[in-house]
């Protein structure tokens, strides 16, 4: 059963917050502990194993046989967000109030698993099953914490199930096609900073504005709930000679509608009323272009690079169709304004094979942005990223490869944020401050022949 709650505060659900300093925006791309190992470069050309259809369908003609991969990684975020909230009002002179707001550590270690089937049918034909996730974060703050107004919980979880195809055509091109169902379940909340309190205390504060002044860890806003959306994926693979690949693949947009209902005392005014409401919204298309070279018996290089639609976030608005409106009367309400820009990411690994039994791996990635310095928020500080990854493959029979990824993110450059928002029309509240953080992975994959 769909259970969802609207609020101002959804954008932090659907892009992105505080944890997700390892792809831009809210991507994931963890979609396998092999590819960990070289920082995800030359993917949409290399198959490892059955997880490559994650990438590039068409990478699934390469398989033999009936194969199976599954495995995790563990994310561990250390992620601050540091800076001074701003109160104006004329109730409370002509200068700002200004208080520390830094949070320290606001995101939780995650584990990221999945799973990769494939059948080779004929010498043409081969099919699969991925189940991973292309997209999740999660973020917690003190419900009183001097920031919450912009958001004090958010997280979402998403799982894809993707059904692919891949032809070969003749013994240098192959083709492939697949299906995306996107399950996605999130919540979030935005409650009222202890320092209303204070400020509800003060003797000179008319009694009617003391009264339209929530207190210190009240629901402003809120939602929980959960969708399917659907959409599809296409990809090829050129074998330019025995010793060069390239691929290529692309990811269609996602589109959901979440609806349900809105709540918190910015929406009801504090009143025991159920408020219809949906959101449009589009998860962006994606791409990805990689080679890869063997150079000589044992040594190959390989690289990528990825592409984001996050341009089509350039505005959030919710619609409430039902009789009751929320305050005002609203018929919508723009939750957000995004001007998101599309992001860039380039990696380049290495693979050399050791010996019959052992492989290792190593790669480099340069994450870009989705967001200018003027757009950037509490909710979404997101920022450049680098990523130095290493990780091994061992052969343990003739039909199981263990493969082990390690990876050290940090971000790149300054990430500075200002946002600002309005308290019950009684006080404009700003954030100054900036994001900075590193997350370390940690992954292994286990594949069988069978």
């Amino acid at each position: 059963m769909k259970k969802t709650v609207l609020t101002l505060a959804i954008s932090a659900i659907i892009f992105g917050a505080t944890t997700q300093v390892n792809a831009a925006g809210f991507q994931l791309a963890e979609y396998s502990a092999t590819g960990l190992g070289r920082a995800f470069a030359g993917e949409a050309a290399i198959a490892d194993n059955a997880s490559t259809q994650a990438r590039n369908p068409a990478m699934l003609a390469y398989l033999e046989g009936r194969q199976v991969s599954a495995g995790g990684i563990y994310v561990m975020p250390n992620v601050d967000v540091v800076g001074d909230v701003g109160i104006s009002s004329p109730l409370l002179g002509s200068e700002p109030l200004v208080i520390g707001a830094d949070a320290y550590d606001v995101a939780d270690n995650a584990f990221v698993p999945n799973f990769y089937y494939s059948n080779q049918l004929n010498d043409q034909w081969t099919w699969g099953l991925a189940v991973n996730s292309n997209y999740g974060l999660a973020t917690d703050i003190p419900v009183a914490d001097a920031a919450a107004i912009f958001g004090s919980k958010t997280s979402i979880t998403t799982v894809e199930f993707n059904p692919n195809v891949a032809f070969r055509v003749d013994d240098s091109f192959t083709v492939g096609a697949g299906l995306r169902v996107v399950y996605g379940e999130g919540e979030v909340s935005a409650t009222a900073p202890g320092w209303i309190d204070a400020i509800k205390a003060n003797p000179n504060l008319p009694a009617n504005i003391n009264a339209r002044l929530p207190s210190g860890g009240t629901n402003l806003k809120s939602m929980e709930g959960d969708d399917v959306g659907y959409g599809w994926k296409a990809g090829a693979s050129w074998q330019i000679n025995s010793a060069n690949r390239i691929g290529l693949a692309y990811h269609s947009s996602v589109d959901l509608k979440l609806d349900g209902h809105v709540s918190g005392v910015a929406y009801n005014g504090g009143q025991n009323i159920e408020i219809e409401g949906y959101l449009p919204i589009e998860l962006p298309a994606f791409a990805e272009l990689a080679s890869y070279h063997q150079l000589t018996e044992n040594w190959a290089m390989h690289a990528s690079v990825n592409w984001t639609e996050w341009s089509v976030f350039e505005q959030l608005v919710a619609y409430f169709p039902g009789d009751v409106k929320p305050v005002g009367g609203l018929e919508s309400d723009v939750v957000k304004e995004e001007n998101f820009k599309d992001n860039w990411r380039y990696a380049l690994g290495t693979t050399y094979t050791l010996n019959d039994q052992w492989t290792l791996r190593a790669g480099m990635a340069l994450d870009k942005t989705a967001v200018d310095d003027q757009h950037r928020t509490t909710t979404i500080p997101d920022s450049d990223r680098l990523w130095f990854s290493v990780g091994t493959g061992y052969q343990v029979s003739k039909n199981l490869n263990v493969d082990v990824g390690v990876t050290y993110i940090r971000t790149h450059g300054d990430a500075p944020i200002t946002e600002t928002q309005s308290l019950q029309n009684i006080a404009s509240v700003s954030f100054t401050g900036e994001a900075t953080g590193d997350v370390w992975l940690t992954g292994v994959q286990l594949s069988y022949k069978m």
